[in-house]
């Protein structure tokens, strides 16, 4: 898609393309998207033999190219590699950066970070005693240096160890840091037996010793992370930004992790942005393809990359998203470490700024607010209701100061009497001057809420605060909220890419999930209690030694009316009653 200049706005590449094409011309598109739709002039088409060949196709153009509505995953860093070159008779493992990887011997990476790659080369000096020192250095040895005594290198500058040898060794290495340490540890058996069997026993001691400590890796890392190559692609956004997270796992060895927080302008659903990220990571950049790939969303296109990866890699490469055991772990760590490079990022002193200073704009304040307070409310179906009280400043969230409201007192459901409730109950101490007043209310609910909320300020008389509401959009998607200030009739226009509105939107979601998680807590733990308390002749101490007999409550729900006899204190009627009331 071309501008009147013929610069590229984006690529993109379709099965069928004209329902492609016309999606963007027909339809809700949201501002984003229309606005790039306002921009083009022309469209040009490259019909290719096959669809991985288009997928191939579309990274080629969108690095070359950098149109500004795709997604790209800028990263200029060089990448960190083990070298091994292919014009020395005796070559060493070499720790290099480089972004494009030449015709000059073998890089094997590139890894996450120098870290990894400095860990890697000492495991492997460690047990096959390849050397580490300059070309020039090597050139003008005359006896052994230091780390031959040490039993780091073979000394092959003074020719202790011959070429073929110190050749295999290498071989063994690079092997070993391709993830193919079993297959070495099958090589040096069988040469430690023959070995053996010719009577030169000084040899086969020196392969013993390698099997050992391969044996004590491989034993180290299983234990540790189990067994597996695989890069994790973790996908965290929020209002206003975006973070994902790639880890990569090699011979079940978590190498490291890289960040990225590229934007997305035509805010594309979750699915859509990962499989862009995942076909640039690997058809636009250097990257060594695992055997597995594993997101946290599933791909729009994972069959297609999948084969696409396989081509390129030479191997069978399976890409999933539901995933179990230690590669659900992998999973769980990567979208860890996206969610908090997001919060480090939102948290920014200087974007935090910029966002206060668009609020104070957008509601045509005198001075920059100090200080924002968002209530929601949570419950299940009346269920344990709870209020949440969150607060923002210019530090971002000011977590000392949230609050959770008990609500008590309220018909079931009642989303309204809860907030009124719990406004009266923050406010009197704002009014006895027991509490910082907020410099904006955010209420999260719409109008009705809203109109709650500016009946609490007038009952008790409470001014000097701005009154924000918040409705969702008919989607509930972000972006499409309607805001309210004062007043239900007063809409505040906001541009869906408003850092005000993003601000807005953190605190109103950070409130949504901080009701939540009391909500949880509160209902949890009347769940826990009262199913014992609620049966006849179950006081305190018969409950203790309940709970202690079968290890807690669940195992008192699995037990028999016979089990449930065998309790100190519990008869056979009262373990009638109990068995009764637990399983009705």
């Amino acid at each position: 898609m071309l501008d009147t200049e013929q610069n590229t706005l984006y690529v993109g590449k379709a099965k069928r393309l004209k329902a492609r094409l016309a999606s963007y011309f027909r339809g809700q598109l949201n501002t984003k998207t229309q606005a790039m739709v306002a921009r083009i002039a022309d469209i040009q088409i490259t019909v290719t033999r096959s669809e991985t060949e288009a997928l191939l196709l579309e990274q080629t153009l969108i690095k070359e190219l950098r149109p500004p509505y795709n997604i790209l995953l800028r990263d200029d860093k060089s990448y960190p590699f083990v070298f091994v070159t292919d014009r020395h008779p005796y070559p060493a493992l070499e720790y290099k950066r480089a972004r494009q990887r030449r015709d000059d011997g073998r890089y094997l990476g590139p890894y996450p970070s120098s870290g990894a790659v400095k860990e890697s080369l000492t495991l492997m000096q460690k047990i096959f005693r390849i050397r580490n020192c300059e070309d020039s250095v090597f050139a003008h040895r005359s006896r052994p240096c230091l780390q031959y005594q040490i039993q780091r290198c073979s000394a092959p500058c003074v020719d202790y160890i011959t070429e073929e040898e110190y050749r295999r060794d290498v071989e063994h290495a690079v092997m070993c840091l391709e993830g193919k340490s079993e297959h070495v540890t099958e090589l040096l058996n069988r040469e430690m037996e023959a070995a053996s069997q010719a009577l030169n026993f000084e040899e086969a001691a020196r392969l013993r010793d390698q099997i050992q400590q391969l044996r004590q890796l491989q034993q180290r890392q299983f234990v540790d992370n189990e067994s597996g190559d695989a890069d994790v692609f973790a996908l965290a956004q929020r209002p206003g930004a975006l973070g994902i997270s790639i880890l990569s796992v090699r011979d079940g060895r978590l190498l490291g992790a890289r960040h990225h927080m590229p934007k997305n302008d035509l805010d594309l659903p979750p699915e859509m942005l990962l499989t862009e990220v995942v076909s640039q990571y690997y058809f636009g950049q250097p990257h060594n393809v695992p055997g597995e790939v594993i997101t946290s969303h599933p791909l729009e296109d994972s069959n297609l990359i999948a084969d696409a990866l396989s081509q390129q890699a030479g191997k069978k490469v399976r890409v999933a998203h539901q995933v179990r055991g230690h590669r659900a772990q992998w999973q769980h760590l990567a979208m860890t470490n996206a969610e908090q490079q997001l919060a480090t990022q939102l948290a920014n002193k200087t974007q935090l700024t910029q966002r206060f200073e668009a609020l104070q704009k957008a509601l045509g304040l005198e001075k920059l607010p100090e200080r924002l307070e968002c209530f929601d409310i949570s419950h299940s179906q009346g269920e344990a209701t709870v209020a949440s009280c969150v607060v923002f400043d210019h530090q971002g969230p000011r977590k000392s100061d949230y609050r959770h409201f008990r609500i008590e007192g309220v018909a079931a459901g009642d989303d309204y009497a809860a907030m009124q409730q719990a406004l009266t109950r923050r406010l009197k101490r704002v009014k006895s001057g027991e509490a910082v007043a907020p410099d904006v209310l955010i209420v999260d609910g719409g109008k009705g809420q809203l109109n709650m909320a500016r009946g609490v300020l007038n009952a008790l008389a409470v001014t000097d605060i701005i009154l924000l509401g918040v409705a969702k959009g008919t989607t509930r998607k972000a972006g499409l909220e309607t805001l309210f200030l004062e007043s239900s009739d007063n809409p505040l226009p906001l541009d869906p890419a408003s850092p005000a509105l993003h601000l807005i939107q953190h605190i109103r979601d950070e409130s949504h999930r901080f009701a939540i998680a009391g909500h949880r807590a509160a209902r949890d733990k009347a769940r826990r209690t009262s199913t014992l308390q609620d049966i006849p002749g179950i006081g305190p101490k018969r409950r203790r030694e309940l709970l202690r007999f079968f290890g807690g409550l669940q195992g008192v729900q699995k037990a028999s009316r016979d089990e449930l006899a065998r309790v100190p204190g519990i008869n056979a009627s009262l373990a009638e009653t109990i068995y009764t009331a637990l399983n009705r």
